[in-house]
């Protein structure tokens, strides 16, 4: 029988959460009132007035529009392509036999410890070469490829405890690997494949590095946002709209990946029943 939560665990959580809520709640209340009202804080009450102008300005003055597409493109491609070839990868490391197999999985798992500034230059350098500066490809092909790191190591674990029962009755009945995988391990793996869709939208729509250095026509939010700055002006309304706008899909895709998350794993805890 599970007990009743201490209040005192209530009272910690609640506080830390008015703490979260305290940033929120400031980008929000800067982006609707006056500069001048929000110079010495954006809580004081001594006049209390409400414009939209910033929301006006930010879209007029900057492409918000097209930077918001831009990064919805990015972060669907590159996060569609990890949950295809994830699962792909993690199921011929565990389960398929090739020569070299446990070198290869160590040194891509490694990968995880590099960080990206180690490999933006000789990137930069080959993209040159190859004239993909400027092109979409030219963030994709990092975005997909450094995730392997930690995708298919989630992935792999989760198969670790995956029934080999089921793996064997479907060779038993004349399936090959990829028939296996396709209709066995896939539709059995939701739940470490829509964690690796949160982790790798959320990396890829905030993602500020590599399409600073590799885009220039066509940029993302996150690198707009740096951009919605004066120069004799901080414009803390203009950023805040911009933050807004930029933050608020991940949410909305957090909480709807995260249905389909607990969904997976109710699916996989009913199947082991």
């Amino acid at each position: 029988m599970i007990g009743k939560t201490p209040r005192w665990t209530i009272a910690i959580v609640g506080v830390i959460a008015f703490i979260w809520i305290i940033p929120i709640l400031g980008i929000i209340v800067t982006s609707v009132r006056p500069p001048q009202d929000v110079t010495l804080g954006w809580w004081r009450l001594d006049t209390i007035r409400f414009t939209l102008d910033a929301w006006f300005r930010v879209w007029s003055e900057y492409p918000l529009a097209s930077a918001f597409v831009t990064t919805a493109q990015l972060a669907f491609i590159a996060t569609i392509s990890t949950m295809l070839l994830t699962p792909a990868a993690a199921y011929a490391f565990h389960f398929l036999k090739f020569p070299f197999r446990r070198l290869m999985l160590i040194i891509i798992i490694n990968a995880f410890v590099l960080p990206q500034q180690v490999v933006i230059i000789p990137l930069f350098q080959l993209w040159r070469d190859l004239g993909l500066l400027d092109n979409f490809a030219s963030v994709l092909i990092p975005y997909v490829g450094l995730s392997f790191a930690w995708s298919i190591f989630l992935v792999k674990n989760f198969l670790e405890d995956f029934p080999k029962e089921l793996v064997e009755a479907g060779r038993i009945d004349g399936c090959g690997p990829l028939r296996i995988f396709w209709h066995i391990v896939l539709p059995n793996s939701l739940s470490p494949i829509f964690a690796v869709a949160i982790l790798q939208f959320l990396w890829t729509w905030n993602a500020l590095l590599l399409p600073m250095l590799y885009l220039r026509t066509d940029v993302p939010l996150p690198v707009l946002l740096t951009r919605v700055s004066g120069t004799y002006e901080l414009n803390w309304d203009l950023r805040s709209v911009a933050a807004i706008v930029t933050t608020i899909v991940p949410l909305l895709v957090f909480l709807i990946f995260q249905r389909q998350f607990a969904v997976g794993s109710e699916t996989r805890t009913g199947a082991k029943e």
